[in-house]
């Protein structure tokens, strides 16, 4: 029997069922603030290429654009969006949203029009910050009072029918999942530490699990406004990074670049992955790049604000298709497993589960059961306790650490006036993990071609979820006696084209 290595001190289960962590602050801005009182000097916040504050004037500034947001009629509980791009301008409007007692909502960046409209639209905010403007700038306002079930921030994520839903997340589920990281990373307490965010901060990875984390240490976040190799290369050296956590598509970049042989890794200490499936040969060759840092994999959704399950430095090689022991507050389980195989849908409960899908009652009903998140993803339970993911949401594509669901793409395809039939699976590749490939059936006396198609798709899609490759064929798509596409065929007998590189940005 494995043990789980987390430690569980102060853990306690309520009448509920959930378990929680005891002595969380209040509220993240209480939380900000033991930072700022305690070490007012340190570096806060990085820009690579641009700006830095410190604690001091983090908590400053952001109280200017809180006051700013008050000034624009931001009262408590109003949402706020936030589409700006990483840099210091989004940490700001992050905290400067919260002093002002209202919610955060963190905009994808790469959504299309439409997609960003719906997001403002659907979660009724009253201002969004976007490039191009000067940030909301007021006299200072600090707002401490929320409470842990308050509402803090609502993240879209695309859902399979094609809008983006908002999922919910409170003070508490933000603290939780701040303390887990800390616990299942192994982080002191009580030294300075560095991160280097290179996933967006829109995502619960980039916000949750490395700004917030960092925050709550006092330790220092490096933003990379856009990623590029030689950038993170020369960021893990010139800034002693600390705390490493991206995708496994960033970790193989960066290991394959040729200039990774002179870079100094030796102040990493803790490196994590997730969002995507890892082979375990790059674990290893992780492992060997970075002999100094404990190597673990995290699995998590924007319903769980970010970690959820945690594979510990100790399991890493020898178990890199499992994605860990539950975090010390989580409770995992499998519904309707498979007698054989044990596989079902994976279950998870616990204080960092959000409280449904924001304005969206029958996405919650159907998601959300008797305090357990229902995560449409397959997997099973070893007898040890760890966790395998076997396969994941249906018609989804995991393109290196982006969800790209296959319906949306199919509806954004099929408002071709060309487009008669249309399936969206996913290719594999060796570096992302996936990319998304379509097969096109086009209404007769048509002939539209791949790049018509995918110039289309980009009118209505964000780049990452237009398809990298389009088959157009003749004859139909086949289906089963239901009428349902049987996509396996697809996968496994169409021969994709070379690559377009039309709006790819890998």
């Amino acid at each position: 029997m494995i043990e789980s290595p987390f430690d569980r001190t102060g853990v306690v289960r309520g009448t509920d069922g959930v378990q929680r962590y005891t002595g969380l602050p209040q509220n993240l801005v209480t939380m900000l603030r033991r930072s700022v009182e305690e070490h007012p000097d340190r570096v806060a916040v990085i820009e690579l290429g641009g700006r830095s504050l410190t604690y001091a004037q983090l908590w400053d500034a952001a109280a200017r654009v809180a006051g700013g947001l008050r000034d624009l009629g931001v009262a408590p509980g109003d949402r706020v969006a936030n589409h700006l791009p990483n840099g210091v301008d989004w940490v700001l409007t992050l905290w400067g949203t919260l002093l002002a007692g209202a919610v955060t909502v963190p905009v994808n960046t790469r959504f299309a029009a439409p997609e960003v409209d719906h997001v403002v639209r659907d979660s009724g905010s009253a201002v969004v910050v976007a490039p191009g403007t000067p940030l909301p700038d007021g006299e200072p306002l600090t707002r401490t009072g929320a409470g842990h079930t308050d509402l803090a921030g609502i993240f879209y994520t695309s859902g399979t029918t094609g809008a983006p839903k908002g999922a919910t997340t409170t003070h508490e589920a933000f603290l939780s999942n701040v303390e887990t990281c800390i616990r299942c990373l192994a982080l002191p307490r009580d030294e300075p530490l560095s991160t280097l965010i290179s996933v967006p901060l829109f995502h619960v990875t980039g916000c949750n699990s490395q700004l917030l984390v960092l925050t709550a240490l006092a330790g220092t976040s490096v933003v990379m406004p856009v990623f590029e190799v030689g950038a993170f290369l020369a960021a893990v050296g010139e800034h002693r990074i600390s705390v490493l956590t991206t995708v496994p598509a960033i970790y193989w970049l960066a290991l394959s670049a040729p200039g990774f042989a002179a870079v100094d890794t030796s102040s990493v200490r803790s490196l994590s992955y997730g969002g995507a499936p890892i082979a375990p040969d790059l674990v290893h060759r992780i492992q060997a790049a970075f002999p100094t840092a404990r190597v673990g994999n995290g699995f998590g959704l924007s319903e769980t604000a970010s970690v959820s399950t945690y594979l510990p430095h100790e399991l890493a090689a020898d178990h890199a298709d499992s994605v860990g022991f539950p975090a010390p507050v989580v409770d995992v389980a499998v519904a309707d497993p498979d007698p054989v195989s044990g596989v079902g849908e994976l279950l998870v409960r616990g204080p960092n589960v959000g409280t449904g899908y924001w304005g969206n009652p029958a996405a919650t009903a159907a998601a959300f059961v008797d305090g357990w998140l229902h995560t449409g993803d397959l997997a099973r339970v070893d007898e040890h306790g760890l966790t395998y993911v076997v396969d994941r949401a249906k018609d989804m594509i995991n393109r290196g650490g982006e969800n790209v669901y296959c319906v949306q793409v199919e509806n954004a395809l099929a408002a071709h006036p060309a487009v008669g039939e249309v399936a969206v699976v996913g290719v594999p590749d060796p570096v992302l993990g996936e990319k998304v490939g379509a097969v096109v059936v086009p209404r007769p006396g048509t002939a539209p071609t791949a790049a018509e198609l995918r110039a289309h798709a980009a009118t209505l899609l964000a780049d990452f979820e237009v398809p990298q490759f389009v088959v157009v064929r003749d004859e139909p798509l086949p289906r089963n006696a239901g009428g349902k596409v049987l996509k396996p065929q697809l996968r496994t007998g169409t021969t994709w084209p070379a690559e377009s590189p039309l709006r790819d940005r890998s």
